[in-house]
């Protein structure tokens, strides 16, 4: 089957190149890009890929938007700071020989802090990223955007590698912008938030991913990757509960 990897991108010049070198194996490459102005896309013109110019849509429908510029039905679905490792290209392209599924997931293995986590939210982190675009498309959601399908996924051997650039201060100023994406997407579902949610969500997603899925044994990144992901449950529902009150002054 022909493959086209697809990828959204905005001011990705220095990561950009590791990412397209490690799908070389693909049969065409399309970069959609939101108005960069630090050569993205002279970059990903250099590596042979298809640039595409869009404004910024949100997460979810910029993806969608992106698999709906492929040449081909087998789309792969990275961010430009993503490898895809030798072994899951193998397993990849064996898939796509003869394909068993509809969807496929692999497991992403996030880097932070220097070091590959192996446990909690790092790891293994499965995503559904390679798929047949007539059986299941990106969700519309402005941020933790995922892909919608209603069959089972086949499991790829191998890991997505996510390695981040950026410093501890960039990427809490990401999660600061993401958790007010996620808690206007929640206000404008419907969505309400109080004492019990700002209490225990951060309580319960650590005692997960520390404890039940071992991240305590990734040291101080393990740790301060979970602290991170636990602020930003709280930051959501308080920003949440701040867009409720702002509601009931203008009523």
């Amino acid at each position: 089957m022909a493959l086209s990897v697809v990828l959204i991108t905005q001011n990705a010049a220095a990561q950009l190149p590791d990412c397209l070198a490690s799908v070389a194996f693909a049969d065409e490459v399309v970069v959609v890009d939101s108005g960069s102005s630090d050569g993205t896309a002279e970059v990903a013109a250099r590596y042979g890929a298809r640039v595409v110019a869009r404004e910024w849509l949100g997460f979810g429908r910029q993806k969608q938007f992106a698999v709906e510029q492929a040449a081909h039905n087998w789309v792969l679905c990275l961010d430009a700071d993503e490898r895809v490792s030798p072994e899951l290209a193998a397993s990849l392209v064996r898939a796509l020989e003869e394909p068993s599924a509809q969807v496929y997931r692999m497991a992403r293995r996030n880097r932070f802090l220097g070091r590959w986590l192996r446990h909690g939210e790092g790891y293994p982190d499965w995503s559904a990223r390679l798929f047949d675009r007539r059986h299941a498309r990106w969700s519309d959601d402005a941020v933790h955007e995922k892909v919608l399908y209603a069959v089972s996924p086949g499991t790829l051997d191998g890991d997505l590698l996510h390695e981040s650039a950026e410093n501890l201060g960039r990427y809490l100023l990401k999660q600061n912008r993401y958790s007010t994406l996620a808690a206007e997407e929640l206000h404008r579902r419907g969505r309400r938030a109080g004492l019990f949610e700002l209490a225990f969500s951060p309580l319960v997603r650590f005692l997960k991913f520390y404890f039940f899925r071992l991240g305590c044994l990734d040291g101080v990144p393990g740790l301060v990757h979970i602290s991170v992901g636990c602020m930003n449950s709280f930051m959501k529902y308080a920003k949440l509960i701040e867009l409720q009150n702002a509601d009931g002054s203008r009523a």
